[in-house]
């Protein structure tokens, strides 16, 4: 071989390895190394949490009930949060009041399902680490009593959520409600090879999922929050995704992709990388941390070798990393928020995002996690807590 040609080998092969790095880039391939830091993190917080599940008992929707509701005890009922009597008016219908949440309102299910929800996500999560049957064993018995018992499962339909008194019994925009569900889906997967399962309750547990998808994508309600323009529609899609991916619908999470890409980010993110559907409400900080949130876990739930929605653009250029580099100055601090102070919870955000430990590892952005690592990781103020459906970042991370 002479120097031309050897030449010629050398520059094709350092070519070839650019090009194969820059692959490797361009496919978001997860950081191993923030993967495992990230999960180092959470170990001890994992084993206190799961340590509390494993003290409690199940308490489903059948724990309690309101006259309000018009449906059965197996039905789940909430209330819209921003809704009022009417000084005017007070034993009439009730009246908005935007970002303003109503503390007389019925929220016990609710409160029930953000319970089962942590529960599920401490044991699924100490399960990962310790792969210990008692977590295993724990966590059957809550999703027996939610989706198995007859006694005391919910039904699967949210035909009564964010229900108004003297207008509407229930509502589209309810659905939201059950993104409190999206951990216990991801947790059955972390359980459903374990000794303690059996394929009864794992076949009995995915068919509840099954059928509540059915009821997502065809009743009335599903569709309406499904066009939702705005956070509700991020949510949809990424509810639908986790139950698709538990049950293994392929369409359905097929279905889901293609919406991320042509509808959610086309309509709600701005060239800069902005919620403005988010940012003129009255929590546009709360709203837009959510939405991103959202987001986040669609990318996280979704993306395959194939169809990396991680790196999913626009032709205008956005996607979620747009949307991440757009928001972390202001989650670093929060002193640069250029919009209004949110009406309610302002002092309580951000806490530890999902959309900053994702995608620092996704990107091997090491400011992201060390921003993640020194916020808050277990909130306790109500709102915060429902507006943070993923707290357990362990179960979604392998």
């Amino acid at each position: 071989m002479n120097r031309k040609t050897l030449f010629l080998f050398l520059l094709v092969l350092l070519l070839s390895a650019m090009v194969e790095q820059s692959s490797g880039a361009a496919a978001g391939k997860p950081d191993k190394k923030l993967r495992r830091q990230a999960t180092e993190a959470l170990r001890q917080q994992v084993l206190t949490q799961a340590a509390w599940a494993l003290q409690q008992q199940p308490v489903t929707v059948t724990a309690s009930t309101s006259p309000r509701s018009a449906g059965t005890a197996h039905d789940f009922f909430s209330e819209g949060d921003y809704w009022w009597p009417d000084p005017q008016n007070p034993a009439g219908p009730y009246i908005q009041r935007d970002g303003l949440t109503n503390p007389d309102n019925f929220v016990a299910h609710r409160q029930a399902m953000i319970r089962f929800s942590r529960i599920i996500g401490a044991l699924a999560s100490a399960y990962e680490l310790t792969h210990d049957e008692q977590y295993a064993r724990h966590a059957l018995l809550h999703l027996r009593a939610w989706f198995l018992d007859p006694a005391t499962l919910m039904n699967p339909s949210l035909n009564y959520a964010q229900a108004i008194k003297g207008r509407f019994t229930g509502r589209g925009i309810g659905v939201i409600d059950t993104i409190q569900l999206m951990e216990v889906a991801q947790g059955v997967l972390i359980f459903q090879d374990s000794k303690t399962f059996g394929k009864e309750d794992v076949a009995g547990i995915k068919s509840w999922f099954a059928q509540y998808l059915t009821w997502l994508t065809t009743h009335r309600y599903g569709q309406d929050e499904m066009k939702a323009q705005n956070n509700h529609g991020t949510c949809w899609v990424m509810q639908v995704a986790a139950f698709a991916r538990l049950t293994g619908n392929q369409e359905l999470l097929s279905f889901c992709r293609t919406r991320y890409k042509t509808v959610l980010l086309p309509t709600q993110m701005a060239p800069d990388g902005s919620f403005p559907l988010e940012t003129k409400r009255t929590k546009p900080y709360g709203y837009s941390l959510f939405n991103l949130d959202a987001m986040t876990m669609i990318c996280q739930i979704l993306s395959t070798p194939a169809d990396n929605l991680y790196t999913f653009q626009t032709p205008d250029g956005r996607g979620i990393r747009r949307g991440i580099e757009y928001l972390y100055p202001f989650v670093a601090d929060k002193s640069r928020w250029p919009f209004p102070k949110d009406v309610m919870y302002w002092d309580n955000w951000p806490v530890a995002q999902p959309f900053l430990v994702f995608g620092a590892v996704q990107f091997k952005q090491t400011d992201w996690l060390k921003t993640w690592q020194r916020l808050e990781h277990q909130p306790e103020v109500e709102e915060v807590i429902r507006n943070l459906p993923v707290r357990n970042p362990i179960i979604w991370l392998q």
